[in-house]
């Protein structure tokens, strides 16, 4: 049953079936050829429950939150605003595009809109000073995966419902290696232009006065985040109470120091939400549904004895978890992977002693490699959709030195679970 599974979602994927049906149509035909009982009556009782909790309505507003300042025009201001303070910096623009990833994942929570948001307001920079376009693009497709390890994560959300696990903890334990890598980013884009100066674009220069004046672009946004974030920590919010704090909060952003929310510009915010939403909410569903369907025939028991009957020891267990991520990361949409996986990877993962939120970090950033490595990975296609010429292997070929930094961090959370474990810890 194990290997049919796996073969039909993959087969099922390969001919462009929504991922949230896929997974309904695998829930369906485990109940009828494994199963004893019909599964089939319980999937509407599934849905409802799977769908039925407070902690969902943080996807939505999180996700209208990123809309808003997407629409507002919010992004453009402090892309510029960055500019002036990073230009200085081996690579100039190309810090401007990580660093605004960076603090967009602190307020998105999807990698996808991080990525989609600066690769539109970059790329005509970029050609406009002839900066090189695989350098410049790569970096912008791998700062975009940052929107789901920094907090507030959609993914990390998700992550904390299916495997009842403290979200506020979780948020806590992807800021600092979510932060390191974002720096890590930076230092690998400073080597790469010391080496090769033309790669980095012209060298450009501002005033003091400007950096100051551009001040005004960002402390909104980092107040917006310790707002967020701070509400969480503090315990006058839950996550669901501090996204909406969030979406008043970068309402009054965009009108303030953006181009303002008008109708146009909300009504769409609004429809990006709502397909968005539904998106993930599918997915969600229909994870649930195929869940309880491979439980009920047994599939958790045969991996447990698979696993047992490998002989291999817990951390062998472990690289062998992080290699199956690696290569699933290939083929399957990183929402999918994670909502298909959790039920049946976490539990054994947690028996073997491994701590689950130390775990959902890892599991985070081995998905974020999937969104920038090929055929499936989602950043490079919304990253090419933005530059509008050129081929994409330009676009692979840009991106393939923030996976070697990815490997290392995957390593190194490995070697030092600490760097996720600390700060949940002290809070």
């Amino acid at each position: 049953m194990i290997w049919t599974v796996a073969i039909s979602l993959l087969g099922l994927m390969a001919l462009s079936i929504p991922v949230g049906i896929v997974l309904f149509i695998l829930g369906i035909g485990v109940g009828e050829f494994y199963s004893a009982f019909p599964l089939l009556r319980g999937l509407g009782q599934v849905v409802w429950s799977s769908s039925n909790s407070s902690t969902l309505i943080a996807i939505p507003l999180f996700v209208l939150l990123g809309e808003i300042l997407v629409r507002g025009g919010v992004a453009e201001r402090t892309y510029a605003a960055l500019d002036k303070w990073l230009s200085w910096m081996p690579g100039g623009l190309v810090h401007a595009n990580i660093a605004t990833a960076t603090m967009f994942s602190a307020t998105s929570g999807s990698s996808v809109a991080t990525a989609a948001t600066v690769a539109t307001v970059a790329m005509p920079q970029a050609e406009r000073l002839n900066y090189d376009p695989r350098l410049f693009s790569g970096a912008i497709a791998a700062g975009g995966t940052l929107g789901i390890l920094i907090p507030p994560s959609i993914n990390l959300i998700v992550y904390g419902f299916l495997t009842e696990t403290s979200i506020p903890r979780l948020f806590s334990a992807g800021l600092v290696p979510g932060l390191l890598m974002a720096l890590a980013f930076v230092a690998v884009t400073a080597v790469i232009c010391w080496l090769r100066p033309a790669l980095g674009g012209p060298s450009r220069g501002f005033s003091w006065a400007e950096r100051a004046r551009s001040l005004t672009q960002l402390l909104p946004i980092v107040l917006l985040f310790m707002v967020v974030i701070g509400s969480i920590y503090a315990g006058w919010a839950t996550p669901t109470e501090s996204a909406a704090i969030g979406v008043v909060m970068a309402g009054l952003i965009a009108v303030l120091l953006g181009d303002g929310l008008g109708p146009k510009a909300l009504s769409e915010a609004l429809h990006g939400t709502i397909r968005i939403s539904a998106m993930i909410m599918l997915v969600v569903a229909g994870a649930s549904f195929l869940n309880f369907a491979m439980t009920s025939a047994g599939l958790g028991r045969q991996l447990t004895e698979l696993i047992e009957g490998s002989g291999l020891s817990p951390f062998g267990t472990l690289l062998l978890v992080v290699a199956l991520y690696l290569v699933l990361g290939f083929f399957i949409e990183t929402l999918s992977l994670m909502v298909a996986t959790i039920p049946i990877i976490v539990p054994i993962m947690a028996g073997l002693g491994y701590d689950k939120i130390w775990f959902g970090v890892l599991m985070i950033v081995l998905i974020e490699m999937a969104l920038i490595t090929p055929p499936v990975g989602l950043n490079l296609f919304v990253v090419q959709g933005a530059r509008k010429s050129g081929s994409i292997s330009e676009v692979i070929m840009g991106a393939i030195p923030y996976v070697l930094v990815m490997i290392c961090m995957i390593a190194l959370l490995i070697a030092v679970p600490g760097l996720a474990l600390w700060l949940p810890s002290k809070l």
